[in-house]
């Protein structure tokens, strides 16, 4: 056990803190035109839009699928491990596949989307390392900056990589329901459970975009 007192520990997870808060800023001015194009084209796919990824990244893509779904955009999210042992059936030529993976290393996905590529289908992989396998297998590429080496401890255990996938992916989000008009009265209407589910002042106003400038 360790004997750090707790001032020490408050001094930790400032230090963690201050690290993925910096990690998010650096985003900012960076990936904007990442965002508004692979945001035109979620709205332009006339098929399905499929996120897939493995591990961390699995759990961000899979996340990704749900807010888009609740922003106006269907979405699935498909692991490419369950792909590759048959899934990738589902995917279609028509659809869109965001694959995200932050080393690009990662062996699984990066054989699922060169089989995709191969069978004509759109992936746009959203990584790191655009330079990487997988970020060359892809149909195209939505570059992240690189994330610290000491925001993601070891630079190995994902962290403040997964917040600025989960940022990325927010932008992507609100700018897809800006070019779809989407708004808060259509979140409302497909959101019925819950405490959105319960938002009468919002269904009263139709017009109201979700996010404004």
């Amino acid at each position: 056990m360790s004997k750090l007192d707790d001032a020490e520990l408050r001094r930790l997870a400032h230090t963690v803190l201050v690290r993925e808060a910096a990690g998010l800023t650096n985003l900012a001015d960076t990936v904007e035109p990442s965002v508004v194009r692979v945001a035109r084209a979620v709205v332009e796919t006339t098929g399905k839009v499929i996120t897939t990824g493995s591990g961390t990244s699995g759990i961000m893509a899979e996340r990704l699928a749900h807010l888009l779904s609740v922003c106006g955009a269907p979405a699935l999210y498909l692991p490419a491990m369950d792909a590759l042992h048959g899934g990738m059936g589902a995917i279609g030529t028509t659809d869109l596949v965001l694959a995200v993976s932050k080393t690009g290393r990662s062996t699984e996905l990066t054989q699922l989307v060169t089989r995709l590529v191969d069978r004509g289908v759109h992936v746009i992989a959203v990584t790191e390392d655009a330079g990487s396998p997988f970020g060359n297998a892809a149909t195209e590429v939505a570059e992240l900056p690189a994330t610290a080496a000491d925001s993601d401890p070891g630079n190995m255990i994902a962290m403040t990589s997964t917040l600025a996938v989960g940022a990325w992916g927010d932008a992507v989000s609100v700018v897809a329901m800006a070019l779809s008009g989407h708004t808060m009265h259509d979140v409302v209407n497909s959101h019925p459970a819950g405490g959105v589910g319960t938002r009468e002042d919002v269904m009263s106003d139709t017009d109201k975009p979700v996010v404004g400038l």
